[in-house]
């Protein structure tokens, strides 16, 4: 069923269901989530030491835009601790990750469309 049910002032997103992702230690607050299976607004939870090093780096067809909430993640390819308030623009085809969480956890907004905004 998508998301919203109807329009919502400001309320705590954690009163949203906590959903699984279907990957191990990774798991949303879904606040939005169109039809068409691609775009999504979510806070997503990465348990600390969550390492999505089988997966290797990201692609997909999709804009993302993230924002660290807390904690940070350390992008794996890279070699870069990404920190709470840093953003991430990315277009799709750019590959990213895969990504280790350090001790603290990590704790993202993110907006997922088809079209850029």
């Amino acid at each position: 069923m998508p998301y919203p049910f109807a329009s919502i002032e400001f309320t705590d997103y954690t009163g949203f269901p906590m959903e699984s992702t279907g990957r191990p230690g990774i798991s949303h607050y879904v606040l939005a989530r169109a039809e068409d299976g691609v775009g999504l607004v979510h806070v997503a939870q990465f348990e600390p030491g969550t390492d999505t090093s089988s997966e290797g780096p990201q692609l997909h067809d999709f804009w993302e835009y993230v924002l660290i909430l807390e904690g940070s993640m350390i992008d794996l390819t890279l070699h870069q601790e990404f920190k709470k308030g840093m953003v991430a623009i990315r277009n799709p085809g750019m590959p990213h990750g895969p990504w280790k969480v350090p001790a603290g956890g990590c704790r993202l907004f993110e907006i997922r469309s088809r079209n850029p905004l």
